[in-house]
């Protein structure tokens, strides 16, 4: 059914945990400007704000602000230096987080083009737990999933099973 909804199997993954942890009448500020998955959200019956393209390591306005029950972040820590701040500043009980996990094959992904499309942080998963724990969290749920490509080599054969994306659903301490 998914798969020809979704442009891609990390938003058929993202959708299915934040259902199965979030229920859709609890209010979510989205980090990040408004996007596919957060367009998904609001189509599934979500109540969904999006920051507004601030740069996040230095205005936590809007986060400290926010009256949502739930903060998602989707694919964003790892473009900020500071995630450890903008954990500290949320007010909701409430966090899920995806990120790409840090693959031993593969360097940090950079935009040769756009200086804000690259990975300042790629996580392995015991880090993002970390994080999370020294900023008040406690995770609840978890899970991972590859990200195959359709290419020959030895990295796209590593892809079909190494897990790529790590999501978590937190409660605050």
């Amino acid at each position: 059914m998914y798969e020809k909804t979704f442009p891609n199997k990390r938003f058929k993954h993202s959708l299915e945990f934040l259902k199965a942890h979030i229920s859709s009448s609890e209010t979510i500020l989205d980090l990040g400007i408004k996007n596919p998955f957060s367009e998904i959200m609001i189509s599934e019956g979500y109540s969904v704000e999006n920051t507004t393209g601030e740069d996040l390591d230095e205005d936590h306005s809007t986060i400290k602000n926010s009256s949502a029950t739930v903060v998602t972040a989707l694919e964003i820590f790892e473009h900020l230096l500071s995630p450890y701040e903008v954990l500290k500043a949320i007010k909701a009980d409430k966090l899920v987080i995806s990120i790409p996990l840090r693959l031993w094959f593969s360097c940090a992904y950079r935009s040769k083009t756009d200086k804000w499309d690259r990975h300042y942080h790629e996580f392995e998963d015991w880090q993002l737990d970390w994080l999370l724990e020294k900023t008040g969290w406690t995770i609840k749920a978890r899970d991972k999933w590859t990200n195959p490509v359709k290419k020959i080599g030895i990295r796209p054969l590593l892809r079909q099973f190494t897990p790529r994306y790590y999501i978590v659903y937190a409660e605050r301490v």
